[in-house]
């Protein structure tokens, strides 16, 4: 039995999009984090977790369509959720997947992002490639925000 669908109208149009040039200079954040060197499949996945802790079915939906044309498996998009017990991720991915966690999570613990999460993370990636996952998952969030706020409906892809 299927559970009849209840999506409700999106409030509003994105607010990244009614204000000229937000939208642009979002995705100029976005195209300088692709640039980091961290895998493509890496930022995938990232952006995927953090979208489905926030619930913004938006973001989820179009981000499994994006990773599955980055080349990444419906196994993979499926464990996604459960990548702890998952072994069909990296450790460097694991190490990505738990600072995204840590840092969507900002209300969960007296210290946000514990240093054994960051040092994780900071054995399997340099510089650069810290702020370009950091700035993908800050992204990834803002987006999560403003589509969770207007009820972006769940269907349409960028």
């Amino acid at each position: 039995m299927t559970a009849p669908t209840t999506q409700r109208p999106a409030r509003m149009r994105n607010p990244a999009v009614v204000l000229p040039g937000a939208m642009r200079s979002l995705l100029d954040v976005f195209e300088a984090a692709k640039q980091g060197g961290v895998p493509q499949s890496t930022l995938e996945l990232v952006h995927l977790r953090a979208s489905q802790i926030n619930g913004c079915s938006y973001c989820v939906h179009g981000g499994v369509m994006s990773a599955r044309k980055a080349g990444e498996s419906d196994l993979r998009l499926h464990a996604v959720a459960a990548w702890r017990e998952a072994g069909c991720f990296t450790g460097a991915e694991r190490a990505a997947l738990a600072l995204a966690e840590a840092a969507t999570r900002l209300a969960d613990r007296p210290d946000p992002v514990p240093d054994a999460v960051w040092d994780e993370a900071a054995r399997h990636y340099d510089e650069r490639q810290l702020a370009a996952l950091t700035l993908l998952i800050a992204l990834t969030n803002l987006f999560n925000r403003l589509n969770a706020t207007t009820r972006q409906p769940a269907g349409a892809t960028w």
